[in-house]
């Protein structure tokens, strides 16, 4: 242990050097590496039965004790290396302690995974005497190298972020990196150890130091899959949305029907929660609703068969009516103060007073096309207002319900006549009433004031919504 850590964590991946630096950190006093300790298939190395008296059986058992007896090692700065298919039950408690020294480790994705194909073929995982070494060329499979790249990248993605909101900092080294002294002993006066390495060690050498086309038997099939990487995201639809709650309190259930409903604001909630009230003949006010998580979970278990659903609108409705009743209405639910502001700040022709006889579908359409414009700017950040549900992004409702649940059934609105009756029928009622279709906008309908340029407007705001969904033209 130092004053500033009580263990450390190498987080690194097969291939990337972690035996060599576990080795030139055990080579300093104080420090003790103890390999692979939660890897599933054995405990620290191949040939080990246990570490610091904890046998596999018994960490397979209960982890927790043999994290405790690498901190408790007196005198030493005990450690271990963590690969992204580990034991996923320490992870927590390793990125939760800020007494924990994490040392992440990373190589070239394509390097470390010719480099494992070559070690499977030779069954060759290290060298120390280089007259010893065997030879073999990779076999690049595109697929195989896909799955082992995402797999790498969404695990360094949770140790950043995790690390970032518990406001915790690693020692990051790269592959290159353990060939100079500088940079070991620039690690070890991180940890807070007092000794220093002279030189690094020898005895383990490298295995493959050839370019690594040389050293794949299909070279030109692996550059044709390279090249159709997409290494810089440049198809990647930017998101700047909040993150948001699950929305829990808003979900609605059947009355007798075991059906429970997600909505997304701006979508056709008022003629699902008629139809839902009509489903078990009661009021819209005695659906249950306002649920905490707790309430939920309990309506679930008393009703084993249910079934969730929401229900997706075009992008182009959706914004057309929540513009026609948040922002043009003037009742429940209508936003005056935001109202005042898209007049007076976004310059949004609007009426001051009111709808009345000189608001022309004209004037219409350029106050919608001005709300669009508002939009794009609250999506990405860009405005001092808050980014509401009614026009936040489909996709994010969804990523917010998937913190608490996922819906069974993402329906979309031209298809509720058919598959809303259908998924009551399949819950076991007898005879599910039709569904109300939504009534025009008002002022104007959408119809009355939709082209493709105001259609390109709609998917240029909404290109998250476009990309996820598959949405196309409004088909009116």
């Amino acid at each position: 242990m130092t004053e500033k850590f009580d263990w450390f964590v190498v987080f690194a991946e097969m291939r990337t050097g972690s035996n060599f630096l576990e080795t030139n950190l055990n080579a300093l006093g104080g420090v003790a590496c103890h390999g692979e300790a939660f890897n599933p298939h054995f405990i620290g190395y191949p040939n080990r039965t246990e570490i610091l008296g904890v046998s596999r059986a018994l960490r397979d058992i209960d982890p927790a004790r043999l994290l405790n007896a690498v901190k408790a090692q007196p005198g030493v700065l005990g450690g271990f290396r963590y690969f992204h298919d580990h034991d996923p039950r320490v992870l927590d408690a390793i990125l939760n302690d800020p007494r924990c020294a994490k040392i992440v480790l990373t190589r070239n994705p394509l390097d470390s995974y010719v480099s494992w194909k070559i070690a499977k073929a030779t069954n060759q995982w290290k060298l120390t005497d280089v007259k010893r070494r065997k030879e073999a060329r990779a076999e690049f499979d595109a697929e195989e190298f896909a799955a082992h790249v995402a797999a790498l990248q969404a695990f360094q993605v949770t140790l950043l972020n995790r690390l970032q909101t518990s406001g915790q900092t690693a020692f990051y080294v790269a592959y290159e990196d353990l060939q100079d002294l500088a940079v070991m002993n620039g690690l070890a006066a991180w940890l807070g150890v007092e000794g220093r390495l002279e030189a690094l060690d020898q005895s383990l050498k490298v295995q493959n130091p050839e370019p690594v086309l040389a050293k794949v038997a299909n070279p030109e099939e692996m550059e044709r899959a390279l090249s159709g990487l997409d290494r810089f995201n440049l198809t990647r639809t930017p998101n700047f949305e909040p993150r948001r709650g699950a929305g829990v309190p808003s979900f609605v259930a059947g009355a007798k029907t075991p059906l429970l409903y997600l909505p997304i604001r701006g979508g056709p909630e008022e003629e699902v929660l008629r139809w839902l009230a009509a489903l078990d003949g009661v009021n819209e006010a005695d659906l249950p609703t306002r649920m905490n998580q707790k309430q939920l979970r309990q309506w679930k278990r008393a009703n084993p068969d249910h079934r969730s659903f929401t229900v997706l609108r075009h992008p182009a409705a959706r914004a057309h009516a929540v513009f026609c009743r948040r922002i043009l209405g003037a009742g429940p639910g209508s936003f005056a103060r935001l109202r005042e502001l898209l007049r007076t700040q976004f310059k949004l022709p609007l009426p001051a007073d009111g709808i009345g006889p000189d608001y022309t579908s004209e004037r219409h359409r350029e106050a919608f096309e001005g709300f669009l414009g508002f939009v794009k700017a609250s999506l990405a950040g860009q405005t001092a207002l808050r980014l509401d549900a009614a026009w936040s992004t489909q996709a994010q409702s969804l990523t917010s319900f998937a913190d608490f649940m996922v819906p069974d059934q993402v329906l979309r609105e031209d298809e509720l006549a058919t598959l809303l009756p259908e998924l009551a029928r399949r819950r076991g009622h007898p005879g599910p009433p039709a569904i109300d279709m939504a009534a025009p906008d008002q002022p104007h309908a959408l119809g009355d004031i939709y082209d493709p340029g105001l259609e390109a407007l709609v998917a240029d705001t909404y290109q998250r919504d476009y990309v996820m969904f598959g949405f196309g033209p409004w088909p009116g």
